[in-house]
Formats: structure tokens, sequence, C-alpha cells
């Protein structure tokens, strides 16, 4: 075991014989807490354990955000949306060059987050669907062996985000959704470390046989069309208020189902949403006090256990 002087807290694990380089990190964004539990049990975990390859995990990328209890920096900036970064640039465009030159280092990558304060999530694994088939293969396996009950991929276009860095490189590279809100959800820190040990049985890191459940058990959604994968984009609120939400992540809405209600609390009036589509709740604002425009949620459009692929137009 040993540290990587050019990234703060990085460790770096080293198998006997050659293999893979697989990257895990963890606190991209400040208020995303069982990802950096995560990530640090895995390397007292690990050390010792890997027959072949090099595992580099990073507990807390973004020391910045992380001290602010926050999804940003001091500077005001989102690491997730700035990557590659600047070398001389604020503390987070400084972080997300750093981040970004040790994602270039990688054969693989996997990138944990939840929901921060704002959201809980339905546990997911997701990737961009990248234009080389190659690359995507890949994607998919990686993201099926962790074992999570929804597989998404997404638009491949975005950039500023710590995978369109991966994409670039052709590297493959996935990332972890799962909860969120206030409190510590030790289910979410079993679920990455398990399924990240699984991934690396899968990549032959470590000599035991992976475990993976059937692809047709997971509700996994390919979606082409455009910022498919912005999830601060979706269901906005109609108004400024209250937010009392009537459904919970893993439950199927119909399309014309409440969603939840906007209350003003100076005013009284209430504002009803309801659900623009059939599918499976993945995302819900568990920040109850909203603005118009926040995001209040999302539906996987998707109505049984398999995959469905949707097209641009």
């Amino acid at each position: 075991m040993k540290e990587n002087t050019e990234i703060p807290y990085a460790v770096q694990l080293a198998g006997v014989g050659a293999g893979p380089h697989v990257l895990l990190t963890a606190g991209v964004h400040g208020d995303e807490y069982e990802p950096m539990l995560a990530a640090a049990s895995l390397i007292r975990e690990l050390d010792g354990k890997l027959a072949r390859g090099r595992v580099t995990i990073v507990p807390v990328v973004n020391k910045s955000a992380y001290e602010r209890a926050s999804r940003c920096g001091n500077d005001g900036l989102d690491l997730a949306r700035i990557c590659p970064g600047k070398p001389d640039g604020t503390v987070s465009e400084q972080t997300a060059d750093r981040i970004s030159a040790l994602i270039r280092t990688a054969d693989y990558y996997v990138d944990m987050h939840t929901g921060g304060l704002a959201y809980d999530i339905y546990p997911l694994a997701g990737y961009m669907l990248h234009p080389l088939p190659e690359v995507l293969e890949k994607q998919q396996q990686m993201a099926l062996a962790y074992n999570l009950p929804m597989v998404w991929g997404t638009d491949h276009r975005p950039d500023g985000r710590t995978l369109s860095v991966a994409r670039d490189a052709g590297i493959p590279a996935i990332y972890l959704e799962y909860g969120g809100g206030t409190g510590l959800r030790e289910f979410v820190v079993t679920a990455y470390k398990d399924g990240f040990i699984n991934l690396l049985k899968h990549l032959g890191l470590i000599n035991e046989p992976a475990r993976t459940l059937p692809e047709a058990e997971r509700f996994w959604v390919e979606d082409y069309r455009s910022d498919s994968g912005y999830l601060q984009a979706k269901m906005p609120s109609p108004a400024d208020g209250i937010f009392k939400a009537a459904v919970q992540t893993g439950e199927w809405v119909r399309a014309g189902q409440r969603w939840g209600t906007i209350i003003n609390p100076f005013s009284g009036e209430r504002t009803e949403v309801v659900a623009a589509e059939n599918g499976l709740a993945f995302l819900l604002r568990t920040t109850v006090n909203v603005r118009k425009g926040d995001a209040l949620g999302g539906i996987l459009p998707i109505e049984k256990a398999g995959k469905r692929i949707i097209h641009e137009g």
C-alpha cells in the first residue's frame, strides 16, 4: 500500500502479477458520505488481497467541498461540471485538474455518488453511451457487476464530468448513485463495497469467481436522448414553497399520478405535481424547501424488469 503524492488521500494497492489499473473515487461532492466510508473501508479490506493489477482508491476527491459539507467547493464551483479543470485555477479547478490526470492513468474507472443532501436515489450503476462499441460493452459489464437493481446508460455528449474525462481517453467508466438525504445509511456502504469487490473478481484482480445477477432481473434503460442523464433538470418545480412528496423511490408510478404537493407557507396556495409518464420512481427531492425550477424527481421509463433502449427522437 502506498499513497499517491500527486492526489491527496489517494492510496494504491498492488497485486502480485501484472494486470489492469482500476481507479475508485468518492467525495467528488462533499455531502455524499457513504461512498467515502466505503472507499476508506476498501483500502483496509483489499490490502494484500489482489492477485494481479493495481487499484487506486481516493476516499475524498474534493476536500474543499467536504470541509463545507456541500456539493461545491469554497469557490462555489461543482467539480462534476468543470473537469478537466485548470492547473492554475481556483481550488475546485485545480482539484479537477489533478483527478482528471489520475483518471487518464486508469484502465477502468468507478466514481461513487449519492443524492447528497438534496435527493434520494434508487440504487443504480450508470454510464455514458460511449460511441466506441468496445468501450460501451466493457462499461455495461462493469455496471452489471455491481448487482444494483437499476442500470442506466445515458447521453455521452455532456462535458465537465469525471466520466467525460474517461470518455475522451477511451477508458471504460461507470458511476454509482444510491440514497441521499440526511443521516448515514450503512446498507449503501455495504452495497458499494460488495459491488466493487465483485467488479475486481470480474476483471480478474481477485482470484475468485464473480457472482453477477442476471440481466433480465435488472431495470435497465439505455437512453440516447440529449442530456438524458442530467438529474438536476428532471421534473422542474412549478413554484416556490415546501415540497411534500407523495411517492417513494422504487415505487411504480403512472402518468397523471400525484407526485407531490408544493405548499406556499405565506399564502397557503397548493400546487400539485403529477408524474408525466409511467415508470419507476428513481429520484426524489429530499430538501423540502424548493424554488421554481428545482428538480423534484425522476422516472425511469420502464414498466418491468429487462432492458429498454430509447433512441433520439
